[in-house]
């Protein structure tokens, strides 16, 4: 078996003109626009708008190649198309090999009676994804999403590329991932399913291996496992069949844990072809030995839904993620190791793939694996109703199979979900309860889809729709059964305490907006675009009328900000503040409610959006809280009117000893009243500590001039600190923190130490270069400085202290109004 990279010396022209432009593939028509100056940046002010005029032309990807005898002495050659985004047809020296409509499969065709020794000539011509819908929503209209082009749920291509309510209408069009040329005699391995059955200190290894051809006895078949410490077990078998089974037995198994549990332990498993002493064929496979089930059974409450890793049950800590970017040549490995770094690094360890996007590419799974967050995977289906034609119904079930096969494998993989809000919008959206929608539904996500997982992947856990209570349009938003996406808070304009109502079994969705920072917002305006309601503004904001949300909770919870830099800041805090209110509330009910997954972790282009990590890769102030609320050991408090109940939840699966000191302090941060105790909290559990009363001290006045505040000791050192007030912030009496910086260095850090002179809230740390700082956003009191650190290894070499602490400001809650 050989195979060559197929990517290198492209051109891809316009059909209705003759400019031709040099590619590597990836490539899109966009992107290759733009590099070549033919366009702006389509991100870039109202330039979306120009999307739509190039969406509606066809293009011509074009390759010429040589071909040498010694190749074309293969028995079987063909090409393998990793991802044709979309409409297109591929043709091989003027004869036609395949006509591709799925951008989510894999195609691989035969070209050996098509190839001629030397010059040989591939076209892959790609017509416009706009003029398809377009056409096939006006003979069969479908209910979808407002803010997407009509009639994008035809065609299996990125829902999101049509438009979001947090993404543009660039439906680009190109080749999206790789081309290979695949050559082989004889036979090859055609498919390899790896599945595991646990015992105590055992696991066998049960590796089924497929070939293309039928089996002569001069073949042999090995199986090598290589565990982390280098080890190396294995089996041989000398009777082969199409289909032949190894069993690989691993004593003394080193286990895969989710990040915050465990090691992130991998094997390698080779699996080779043999003839005599000759590799035919080989495939290797990075695995985890682990266990992931989803518990859906009933309780005291309705009914659980519960991953359970190694037989732990683990409460899921993370967030949404979406295509990362329009365009998809921009993507890489790096920039997503850095996102799913920042996501580990804020104490995540699950990951929700969207069913609106596409299937995010190998490396995407394979860090999941590497840095321990569990994948939940949707099927690539969102917010719409599919007409299950003939045709439509084997193109998605080649679609299904292609990807359960590409990622099953992986250590990461913990559930696949049918799609996204599906069977909630058709009980809840006012759409036509239709029969032949509603058919049409239970026959892809409750027949044909579980049918498939059962047959492909039968040891992972399969859901019909997010939110659901496990199909059959029977109430897919019962707070106590299933899963839930909750959006009262900000679609319902509900107040962040809405939260404390309800104790769903597992959140996968909920959220709240804010705008990205400033530097991000000067990457896509001028000057005079920044004002929130200005045409640039409102293209970056696809949610209808949300700035108007932003706006009413601003004026429910904090003062109206002195200028446009000023309100960024605040959106920021508002949303940190939403999501902190149902993380911590759920987490205080640990074992009761076991997830909480928030709408959204990225963005896809620059925009206002429910994102905590911008397009940039910058943490918003959101993404910073979320490193506090998602933390293994959560100290937090409940605040009444004048009373409040400290809460520790331990996620952890040890018990853990610990020391709270608790403080009721005025505005200048003096002492009222203190306490402290001491308490063991056993493993996964939340548990209430103590509770206090201040209704005698919490006058009227005083409620807008104290706070509480509690420090959390474990083994004698300081671990975490909370602080609540009990009145809104635009009501509390803030004095002046007169804010205070000191800058230093290590050889591997940067430190700020910051001072205030009264307590202040959501201190801001900005530096003109971009970092991710140990802590941003916190409350100080008053002379007690915080240490924030900035690990020197993200930064260029050339940054100095001197730069650093030139480039340095600092703003809390009080310069949301007055100057500094």
């Amino acid at each position: 078996m050989k195979k060559e990279n197929f990517n290198q010396n492209w051109q891809m022209k316009t059909l209705d003109n003759e400019d031709t432009y040099a590619v590597t593939l990836p490539a899109s028509v966009m992107a290759t626009l733009f590099d070549a100056n033919v366009i702006e940046d389509p991100f870039y002010r109202d330039n979306e708008d120009l999307a739509k005029e190039i969406a509606s032309k066809d293009y011509l990807f074009r390759k010429e190649f040589n071909i040498d005898r010694e190749q074309l002495a293969f028995q079987h050659i063909s090409f393998m198309f990793h991802g044709i985004d979309t409409i297109a047809a591929i043709m091989l020296n003027g004869q036609t090999l395949l006509e591709t409509d799925n951008m989510h499969r894999t195609y691989e065709v035969d070209i050996k009676p098509y190839l001629q020794e030397g010059e040989n000539v591939l076209e892959v011509y790609l017509y416009s994804p706009i003029s398809y819908i377009t056409e096939m929503q006006q003979k069969d209209p479908l209910a979808g999403v407002d803010h997407a082009m009509e009639g994008y749920q035809h065609l299996r291509k990125a829902h999101s590329m049509f438009g979001w309510d947090w993404g543009p209408k660039i439906p680009d069009l190109g080749i999206w991932r790789d081309v290979e040329l695949a050559m082989w005699n004889d036979n090859r391995i055609s498919d390899v399913y790896i599945s595991q059955q646990h015992d105590t200190d055992h696991v066998q290894l049960d590796v089924l291996v497929s070939f293309e051809e039928l089996v002569s006895d001069d073949y042999h078949l090995s199986a090598n496992l290589t565990a982390p410490d280098g080890t190396m077990c294995g089996q041989e078998v000398n009777k082969l069949q199409q289909e032949t089974a190894i069993a690989i037995s691993v004593e003394n198994p080193v286990l895969w844990w989710p990040a915050g549990f465990g090691e992130q332990s991998l094997y390698q498993l080779e699996v080779m072809l043999k003839r005599e002493n000759e590799v035919i064929d080989q495939q290797t496979y990075t695995i985890g030995l682990r266990t992931i089930e989803v518990k859906h059974e009933a309780d005291q409450w309705g009914k659980s839904f519960e991953f359970v890793v190694n037989g732990q049950p683990i409460f899921m800590k993370g967030a949404n993620y979406i295509p990362e970017d329009n365009l998809l040549p921009r993507t890489s490995r790096e920039r997503t190791e850095r996102l799913i770094k920042d996501s580990v690094s804020a104490n995540f360890n699950m990951i929700r793939v969207w069913g609106g996007g596409h299937y995010p590419e190998d490396y995407f799974y394979e860090l999941c694996d590497r840095y321990g967050l569990v994948v939940w995977q949707d099927f690539m289906f969102a917010c719409s109703v599919y007409r299950l034609t003939d045709s439509f119904e084997e193109n998605v079930r080649q679609e299904a199979v292609d990807q359960i096969k590409r990622i099953r494998h992986h250590a990461s993989l913990g559930i696949w979900c049918g799609n996204n809000e599906v069977e909630e919008a058709m009980e809840h959206w006012g759409w036509p309860k239709r029969s032949d929608w509603r058919r049409d539904y239970i026959k892809l996500f409750e027949i044909m889809l579980p049918d498939i997982v059962k047959q492909y992947d039968p040891q992972t856990f399969y859901w019909s729709s997010s939110p659901s209570s496990a199909g059959g349009f029977d109430n897919p938003r019962n707070p106590d059964v299933g899963d839930m996406h909750y959006w009262q808070v900000w679609h319902g304009e509900k107040p962040f305490t809405d939260y404390r109502h309800y104790f769903f079994r597992f959140c996968s969705e909920f959220g709240f907006q804010s705008f990205p920072s400033m530097k991000t917002i000067e990457s896509f305006t001028e000057p005079e675009d920044r004002n929130i309601f200005s045409r640039v503004m409102e293209k970056h904001q696809k949610n209808d009328a949300a700035n108007g949300k932003i706006l009413y909770y601003l004026s429910e919870n904090f003062l109206y900000p002195k200028d446009f830099d000023a309100l960024i800041y605040t959106s920021q805090l508002l949303q940190a503040e939403a999501i902190k209110y149902g993380v911590e509330h759920w987490r205080r009910n640990l074992g009761r409610c076991m997830g909480a997954l928030y709408w959204q972790l990225n963005d896809c282009w620059p925009v206002a959006s429910w994102s905590s990590i911008d397009y940039y890769g910058r943490w918003k102030a959101l993404h910073y809280f979320a490193k506090k609320f998602y933390d293994p050991v959560l100290l937090s408090i409940e605040e009444g009117e004048k009373d409040a109940n400290i809460y520790i939840t331990n996620d952890r699966l040890t018990a853990i000893d610990c020391k709270v000191e608790w403080k009721l302090r005025n505005n200048q941060s003096e002492i009222i009243e203190q306490g402290r105790f001491s308490t063991v909290v056993p493993a996964s559990t939340a548990q209430s500590c103590q509770s206090l009363d201040f209704s005698e001290v919490l006058t009227e006045q005083r409620k807008r001039n104290c706070y509480l505040e509690a420090t959390l000791y474990m083994d004698d050192y300081y671990y975490s600190h909370a602080t609540v007030i009990f009145t809104k912030a635009k009501h509390f009496e803030f004095l002046n923190p007169q804010l205070t910086t000191k800058v230093s260095e290590s050889d591997q850090e940067f430190q700020i130490e910051v001072q205030a002179a009264a307590f202040t809230k959501y201190v801001e740390v900005q530096l003109t270069v971009d970092a991710v700082l140990s802590e941003n956003y916190f409350d100080l009191s008053a002379k007690e400085p915080k240490v924030i650190t900035i690990n020197k290894s993200q930064l260029e070499e050339t940054v100095t202290l001197e730069q650093l602490e030139q480039g340095l400001d600092v703003r809390s809650v009080y310069h949301i109004t007055q100057a500094k």
